[in-house]
């Protein structure tokens, strides 16, 4: 499994004025976008913050119990700090828990995952001209992977060939777009759907005078 999405994830590149979603776990890495220990350290920060307030905890009665300073525990609550693994184990210890549940969303205790809109952990980029926020769970290895794209008038999001196999599945919510795969073309308005290769050079194209909103979805050949 780790060698089949080594070789997806280095079967993409990105360029323009737009950069393609990827496997986020290699992805996330690029200059620009969210970095894996960011995205862990707001995953601790809102899972211990909200630990201890079930608990009626105060910061102080927290130290006492899990014997990491104060000021180290109010510095990871605010997302200050870059806690060791022994830091992690004791905190998680004192919920009974292991370092993957703690780090883990709440989902570890529940059937039901859920992604929040203001969750900006899942945001993979954002700029004036395209915003890219992932749907998909963050933890898991997946052949398939869900996006939202918002894309302001005049912006694309422009893609070299992505690792053979891959398609994409592009529904407009909102707004007209453009989609290019190799040498064909088609323009989608609200409501629309297309399906097409990724393999190929493509790209997702505004030509409009409003923010364009759509859901990208990418398959990958196993």
């Amino acid at each position: 499994m780790a060698r089949k999405a080594k070789a997806k994830a280095n079967g993409r590149t990105e360029q323009l004025n737009g950069r393609e979603p990827g496997r986020v776990g290699s992805a996330l890495r690029r200059e620009g976008f969210i970095d894996p220990s960011e995205v862990v350290a707001e995953r601790l920060r809102q899972r211990v913050k909200t630990l201890r307030t079930e608990r009626n905890w105060s910061l102080e009665e927290f130290s006492k119990a899990c014997g990491v300073s104060r000021s180290m525990l109010s510095q990871i609550e605010r997302g200050e700090a870059n806690p060791t693994l022994a830091v992690m184990f004791r905190i998680a210890q004192v919920f009974g828990m292991s370092l993957g549940e703690l780090i883990d969303a709440p989902s570890a205790t529940s059937g039901i995952e859920v992604i929040r809109a203001d969750d900006q952990a899942h945001t993979y980029r954002s700029d004036p001209d395209c915003r890219i926020r992932t749907l998909s769970p963050l933890h898991l290895e997946k052949d398939v992977e869900f996006y939202e794209l918002r894309l302001a008038a005049g912006g694309a999001l422009v893609s070299a060939a992505h690792f053979e196999g891959t398609r994409e599945f592009l529904t407009v919510w909102k707004g007209r777009l453009l989609v290019v795969s190799g040498e064909d073309r088609a323009e989608l308005q609200a409501g629309d759907s297309a399906h097409y290769r990724a393999d190929l050079p493509h790209r997702i194209e505004n030509h409009g005078k409003i923010e364009a909103v759509a859901f990208l979805v990418v398959t990958y050949r196993d």
